[in-house]
């Protein structure tokens, strides 16, 4: 592999991380803010942090459809995460890594409209804009094949 594949490697990954540290969703109610993090949710009145690993064996019973878009847009994000990793091998398939950003921002969406629905307009996804764009960025080229029709 090429030191200008090899950047360009490097480049998506690190923007794939700095997407996972992010705050995917912040939720405002009654001046009380809550961050859903791809590892977790950080309430601040009290300070405290569910993980992702005790929301989804000890909080979901009873919630509603589209808080459980979280983990599987989590879940997508590793395979995008893990995907993007193989291009240090010179075997990414981008329209994988890819498809994983658009349908993993797509679980926040549906996340968001949830939200929005329950809670009132205090909901801000920015996790599903930073997917969507790292994917539009990055990968856009790699989407546009798959639809492409040649011959």
């Amino acid at each position: 592999m090429d030191s200008s594949s090899n950047r360009a490697a490097v480049r998506r990954l690190l923007a794939l991380l700095v997407v996972g540290l992010l705050p995917w969703t912040i939720i405002l109610v009654n001046g009380q803010f809550t961050f859903i993090f791809s590892f977790g949710l950080v309430n601040t009145n009290p300070f405290h942090l569910t993980n992702l690993f005790a929301y989804l064996t000890q909080f979901t019973l009873g919630l509603p459809r589209s808080l459980q878009a979280w983990p599987a847009s989590t879940l997508l994000y590793i395979g995008a995460l893990v995907s993007a990793a193989t291009g240090f091998f010179g075997s990414e398939d981008e329209r994988l890594t890819g498809g994983l950003l658009v349908f993993a921002g797509g679980a926040q969406f549906y996340l968001t409209v949830g939200l929005i629905a329950s809670l009132g307009t205090r909901v801000f996804p920015l996790g599903m804009i930073a997917l969507w764009t790292v994917a539009w960025w990055f990968y856009a080229p790699a989407l546009k094949r798959i639809f492409r029709h040649d011959g």
